[in-house]
């Protein structure tokens, strides 16, 4: 029996191929992406139904990282993926503010199916937000608000984070953190009693 070889880099610590990577070592950034492709493509799932969209923001996300690495000390984050983390969600953010100026979506994208099941959801619901947002529906109502209200209401009822991570993840103020939720939720409510 053959001994089986372990890719190149394959036990190192993500501080350990920056550095490699920063040093010019292109297979140590193969297995940074390798290691962190999925949690980047989930992030982008989050926003993203299509997988062309994903792609999208995958490549996007590793092409900023790797031109970002030389840079990455300065920083001043816990770790490579809490970085990358950072780079995905903004990847996602502008993905989501161009396709807003390329399409406008509106209650008429919705069949008589869907408003039915919205209705009948939004009728039994104690926290609509919350709901909204773990449907198969949700992505379809959400592209209804804008992408800082969007963003904001997938890192706090999906992602599970807290208003100061949020902050300091997109490099806003606490206070812009929470008026943002404050009025994604309200436009939320608005259009989900429109169906009512």
């Amino acid at each position: 029996m053959e001994p089986t070889l372990d890719p190149p880099h394959a036990n190192d610590a993500d501080a350990d191929l920056v550095a490699a990577v920063v040093q010019g070592d292109t297979a140590a950034f193969e297995s940074l992406f390798n290691r962190h492709r999925q949690r980047v493509a989930a992030i982008a799932g989050r926003f993203f139904q299509q997988p062309s969209q994903i792609e999208d923001v995958l490549q996007e996300s590793f092409t900023k990282a790797y031109f970002g690495l030389p840079k990455f000390s300065q920083y001043k984050v816990d770790s490579f993926a809490h970085w990358l983390a950072r780079i995905t969600f903004n990847s996602c953010y502008d993905e989501l503010r161009r396709q807003s100026r390329s399409r406008e979506h509106s209650l008429s994208d919705f069949n008589d199916a869907e408003r039915q099941e919205l209705r009948t959801f939004t009728s039994s619901a104690a926290s609509l937000e919350a709901k909204a947002i773990n449907r198969d529906l949700a992505n379809k109502l959400l592209r209804l608000l804008s992408a800082e209200d969007r963003l904001v209401l997938v890192l706090l009822e999906v992602e599970g984070l807290s208003v100061a991570e949020i902050a300091e993840l997109m490099d806003w103020s606490s206070a812009k953190v929470k008026i943002r939720a404050f009025r994604a939720r309200a436009d939320l409510r608005r259009l989900l009693k429109k169906f009512l």
